[in-house]
């Protein structure tokens, strides 16, 4: 018998291959009264998919990874666009050539997109650290622009820190994109499962090799009767914490239902400078579903505190990674142990990677 903790995506996948593939019989366990991990979702008294842990859009490059998981669920054709509000201005996240055209009048918005690709190849994406070191005053005013309305005040909340005390990692995922394309994700796949990511992993997990047991902590199970363990959970409880606790950022989300049929404009609106709410989420875009009034979410960033609020972000600095390479190299000792998942490889993952890490540690069997 094989457990596996966790019944989030990766998990799920671990728990799908091994059954599936090599027939072996599998128990996975999770401690929430739900499948799903952060990707739980499920339909509301009006007839809207809520995302319980906020949006979630699956994007990929991989033919292997979206050929897998079409095995268990077919997928619209949305394409993720995000509005920040500045200076009271709905534009375009990342800041593009159309966002120059929203927030400025047009004559400098031409002058300022004339230099930039003067100075960038069209269609790349430039960390705003990177744009920021420019010699034209013009440009210069736009980095210094781009980073104050958006980057500073909106890394600030979601992190708990000044922007130079976060990881490049990190401030990559923010550029200026020198294109008119105002997606988020410019990946080949992109969509959201038609019936739901719950689905979806219950898809995954209904297999006759397969057992399911929520409401349930690993701690409270025999490991020594397992032939091999899979652990997505956070790879510091498993140890008992013995060099410390591993720092995460953690999210709440504030539900609200409006007596109307639409309350934004788009899916997700970021707020990087108004308002203690990072963005709000509005879920009845993702599937068009049809109803006369309308479920938001408001987003909070805060600390993640043991017992108090869930795991959501890894915080990556030299002295986490060096926490965590002290637990790394306890796991390293185990012979049947083995930790995959955002939390147990503490590593951001978004779904298709934490897909493709499952694959790739069953493969590698």
């Amino acid at each position: 018998m094989i457990l596996v903790v966790g019944a989030g995506f990766s998990g799920a996948t671990i728990a799908n291959l091994l059954a599936d593939k090599a027939d072996e019989k599998v128990l996975i366990i999770d401690k929430n009264s739900h499948i799903g991990g952060s990707c739980y979702d499920y339909r509301d008294k009006n007839g809207i998919m809520i995302h319980a842990y906020g949006s979630h859009i699956f994007h990929t490059n991989s033919q292997k990874v979206w050929d897998y998981l079409k095995q268990f669920t077919d997928f619209n054709t949305y394409m993720h666009k995000v509005i920040g509000i500045i200076d009271g201005i709905e534009t375009h996240i990342p800041f593009n050539f159309n966002s120059l055209y929203d927030v400025f009048p047009q004559s400098y918005a031409e002058l300022l997109e004339h230099k930039l690709l003067d100075n960038f190849n069209i269609n790349t994406k430039v960390p705003i650290l990177q744009f920021q070191q420019q010699d034209d005053d013009d440009l210069k005013y736009l980095a210094n622009y781009v980073y104050d309305k958006i980057f500073y005040h909106y890394t600030t909340k979601q992190w708990g820190v000044s922007p130079v005390d976060v990881d490049d990692d990190v401030t990559g995922r923010i550029p200026v994109y020198l294109s008119k394309d105002n997606r988020y994700f410019q990946d080949r796949y992109q969509g959201i499962p038609l019936n739901g990511y719950t689905t979806v992993i219950k898809n995954m997990l209904n297999h006759k090799n397969i057992k399911v047991k929520l409401n349930t902590n690993f701690s409270t199970l025999d490991l020594k009767k397992f032939d091999k363990i899979f652990f997505t959970g956070s790879i510091d409880e498993f140890f008992g914490y013995k060099f410390g606790q591993l720092p995460y950022r953690s999210v709440k989300f504030k539900l609200e239902t409006h007596n109307k049929e639409f309350y934004q404009s788009n899916s997700v609106v970021n707020y990087p400078c108004n308002y203690d709410f990072t963005r709000i989420h509005e879920f009845k875009y993702y599937l068009d579903d049809k109803s006369d009034k309308t479920v938001i979410a408001k987003e909070y960033a805060e600390h993640f505190e043991l017992g108090k609020n869930e795991r959501y972000y890894p915080i990556p600095t030299d002295e986490t990674a060096e926490l965590y390479h002290k637990y790394l190299y306890e796991a390293e000792k185990l012979k049947k142990v083995y930790f995959l998942g955002r939390l147990g490889d503490y590593k951001y993952y978004n779904m298709d990677g934490a897909i493709a890490r499952a694959i790739e540690i069953f493969e590698s069997l």
